[in-house]
């Protein structure tokens, strides 16, 4: 299996900062893509950003210009600076990973989550 870890998340009031992390750990051949998704109480999961193995990112409109993700392939993990927080940004955030355990095989991971609360 491919184990996904995050951690950052916390309390922080309106216009704070968090950064989170996530790593990958485990048996696999590659890892194309990791990002972050999210979901608040009584709302579905959504997208949040995506870094792909070629370096681009794909980010939800409600979190351009705020958040950044970045990743460091060689340790397989990737970050999440989130800046001028809302309320609204308040959900349990979960790492996902996509890639091939082998050559043929593919996979696609989720970390536990990580609860990040904005207070007004």
């Amino acid at each position: 299996q491919v184990q996904l870890v995050e951690s950052g998340g916390g309390l922080v009031q309106a216009g704070g900062s968090l950064r989170l992390s996530c790593a990958a750990s485990g048996s696999f051949f590659s890892i194309n893509a990791m990002g972050w998704y999210r979901q608040a109480p009584g709302k579905q999961r959504e997208l949040v950003a995506v870094i792909t193995g070629g370096g681009s990112t794909n980010y939800a409109d409600s979190v351009k210009g705020r958040f950044t993700g970045s990743r460091d392939s060689a340790k397989n993990t990737v970050w999440l600076q989130m800046n001028s927080l809302e309320p609204e940004d308040t959900a349990v955030y979960y790492c996902n990973a996509y890639g091939l355990l082998e050559s043929t095989e593919d996979f696609d991971s989720w970390g536990q989550g990580t609860q990040v609360t904005v207070s007004s």
